[in-house]
């Protein structure tokens, strides 16, 4: 019984530990419309992104992710292994 009690306290406080995080990432390599489609799908497959504004313009995406499961430079991979280079540029 003790143990039961112990996973359910843990299973119920850890969503309290983590905190939303914003990224800003600097993706070059956007020429195109599709291009912002081809980085917001590879940054919201990541585990623990909520969000994901690509901006071709500003070359940038704006990243709100859970920083226990992800972190900005697994966001930069992603989107560098889509074949887009990226670096984090910013984390709020």
């Amino acid at each position: 019984m003790k143990k039961l009690c112990a996973a359910f306290i843990a299973l119920t406080t850890l969503p309290a530990l983590a905190a939303p995080r914003t990224a800003t990432l600097a993706v070059s390599g956007m020429t195109c419309a599709a291009c912002p489609i081809t980085v917001k799908k590879a940054l919201t497959g990541v585990p623990g992104v909520t969000r994901a504004q690509v901006d071709l313009d500003q070359r940038r995406a704006i990243v709100t992710y859970d920083d226990a499961r992800t972190s900005p430079a697994d966001l930069a991979k992603a989107v560098s292994d889509a074949g887009y280079p990226a670096q984090a540029v910013g984390v709020e």
